[in-house]
């Protein structure tokens, strides 16, 4: 009977042993032997397939980007699931939260990836990140109204410092002031800018000038000279500055007359930087710099519904007595939450935080649809890095196979550490 069922077992286990042969082991092992050939795969190379794995800037920045996701994603998203959890089980409408924080799990990486490659698009228009971003920065410190506005080259202006502009010789009283400027396109000029006066008088002993938009649709205009058609800049500032500090400043109106006081008289005029301010256009959360802790936000949106569902089924089965002896005896929500939700989660905690360590090991498709081009090399990964050495323009399958080889050895200690807890409990 023992020979007959070992048989039997035999026969039931053979099929998948066949497919785990052949689609496991077969791979991990040609990986690993085709790991010491070079590019051909004729010509043994030893370990400098390994050796160029920690040498070559390209898969250096692989692994340190590796490293940061692995610290960072896993715990961002394990410390969202956990608060979100606890805070569902308090408010009426937890199963439709859970329900919304879960349905980024039910989309594919690769809808994933687009839908936040439009997010991050750097035109306020189209990204909503961007749109958020310059909609809380206008609020406090809107752009300027002439953001592109500039003196022709014959004009008795120079450029000062931080983006303003100085006249080149005092202003003196009894002589207008004439600041034409370009560079301002027809259509952005205010709506209810008039056309500008060519020789505005005084109030008293002031100083009057003109702040116009020295352009005529059409042509026929000369530059430096009101022309009837041209246009004030409403809202222009100027400014007369005498030894490094403001003496007067004034606003041109509709039709850019604006009046100094006498004692601007051998002052210098000024026109602030202000009036220039380039609008925001937001983040560039695509760039260099931002790119990694982009795509991470992108993965945490997709698994922290994963991370809730989970440590909420912990949360579940906690026993409710221990909850209310320990508010009976005093504790806080806080400490409740620390001293005893938490610590009795750890196993929970400890499968989410495991099972999301090994995801992102093996992360490919958010960096590879999101990083745009320019920044590709900024968001590599492993995975990414494995793929484009494989099947790249100039593939090395030697280093590809490298690559594979080093992932495993980075998956092999995660998975031991969850083998051995799963055991641990299995005894209790």
């Amino acid at each position: 009977m023992t020979g007959t069922r070992r048989v039997v077992a035999a026969v039931f286990l053979l099929p998948a042993l066949v497919l785990l042969g052949a689609l496991v082991v077969y791979p991990i092992g040609y990986s690993v032997y085709r790991s010491f050939f070079d590019q051909a795969g004729t010509g043994f190379a030893g370990f400098d397939n390994y050796t160029a794995l920690f040498t070559d800037d390209t898969i250096l920045t692989a692994v340190k980007n590796n490293a940061i996701w692995v610290v960072f994603a896993p715990t961002v998203a394990t410390a969202l699931g956990l608060i979100f959890a606890v805070l569902t089980e308090r408010i009426r409408w937890g199963t439709a939260f859970k329900l919304i924080v879960f349905m980024p799990m039910a989309i594919s990486m690769l809808a994933a990836g687009i839908i936040f490659r439009l997010v991050y698009d750097q035109a306020p228009e189209r990204g909503v990140a961007n749109a958020v971003a310059v909609g809380v920065h206008d609020t406090f410190n809107a752009s300027a109204g002439f953001p592109k506005a500039r003196p022709l080259p014959m004009h008795p202006l120079k450029k000062g410092e931080g983006g303003a502009y100085l006249s080149k010789e005092p202003i003196r009283a009894g002589q207008p002031l004439l600041v034409p400027l370009v560079g301002v396109a027809p259509a952005k000029m205010p709506g209810d800018a008039r056309p500008a006066q060519g020789s505005p008088a005084a109030s008293g002993d002031g100083i009057s000038g003109t702040a116009w938009l020295d352009f005529t649709r059409g042509g026929g205009g000369k530059p430096n000279v009101v022309d009837p058609k041209e246009l004030g800049l409403k809202g222009l500032k100027v400014e007369a500055v005498r030894d490094g500090k403001v003496v007067a400043s004034a606003t041109a109106g509709a039709d850019g007359v604006f009046t100094l006081p006498a004692s601007a008289d051998g002052a210098q005029l000024r026109l602030p930087a202000d009036n220039f301010r380039e609008p925001y256009n937001g983040v560039d959360w695509l760039g260099p710099s931002l790119v990694t802790p982009g795509i991470i936000g992108s993965y945490v949106w997709m698994w922290a519904g994963f991370a809730m569902v989970l440590i909420a089924a912990g949360l579940a089965g906690l026993p409710r007595e221990l909850l209310e002896a320990a508010r009976v005896d005093g504790a806080n929500e806080w400490q409740v939450f620390r001293r005893i939700t938490v610590p009795m989660l750890a196993p929970v905690l400890a499968v989410v935080l495991v099972t999301l360590m090994i995801n992102v090991l093996k992360v490919f498709d958010l960096v590879f649809i999101i990083a745009p081009g320019s920044s590709q090399d900024d968001a590599n990964v492993l995975a990414l890095q494995l793929y484009r050495s494989s099947f790249g323009t100039d593939a090395d399958l030697g280093i590809g196979s490298a690559i594979a080889v080093l992932l495993l050895l980075l998956v092999i200690p995660v998975m031991l550490f969850n083998i051995r807890r799963i055991r641990k409990e299995g005894r209790r």
